[in-house]
């Protein structure tokens, strides 16, 4: 039985579009083998490799974090049982942050539902305290800082 895979065959049986592992593989989440010019094939194991990307990303994780866990592993190793168990007890705190973030978030957003104020100097979401004031003059998120979160 042949021990690797095509690109298009990965793609199915993922369900994750072959560009999106041409990409992945550019991040250096995945790798292919064979020679450069040729048909991408994988080792049949990118496909559990390739689901735990999924499934990092279901839970809200951006490509840098699963690469950074990725990286954890050996020689591009697919992660074990005990490999998830360890990397998703790193990845709570991150988690609950950003749940903590969103369930501020729903809990302000009754004082902006009909306001229509579209004052960045009292908004309780965008600009919380006038945040964005100590950075100068303007529209500070879109000319160089991050909404306040």
């Amino acid at each position: 039985m042949n021990d690797t895979i095509t690109i298009g065959y990965l793609a199915k049986r993922s369900g994750v579009a072959a560009s999106a592992l041409r990409f992945y593989e550019s991040r250096g989440l995945i790798r292919s083998v064979g020679e450069p010019g040729k048909t991408r094939r994988f080792r049949r194991d990118a496909l559990r490799r390739v689901s735990f990307i999924r499934a990092a990303q279901t839970l809200g994780l951006n490509l840098q974090e699963i690469g950074e866990a990725l990286a954890r592993l050996p020689q591009q190793r697919t992660p074990t049982v005990d490999d998830w168990a360890r990397l998703s007890m790193a990845w709570k705190p991150l988690l609950q942050a950003r749940i903590d973030a969103l369930t501020r978030l729903r809990d302000q957003l009754d004082d902006c539902i009909g306001c229509g104020c579209l004052s960045l100097q009292k908004c309780k979401l965008f600009n919380p305290d006038d945040a964005a004031g100590g950075h100068g003059c303007g529209a500070r998120f879109l000319l160089d800082e991050p909404a306040a979160e």
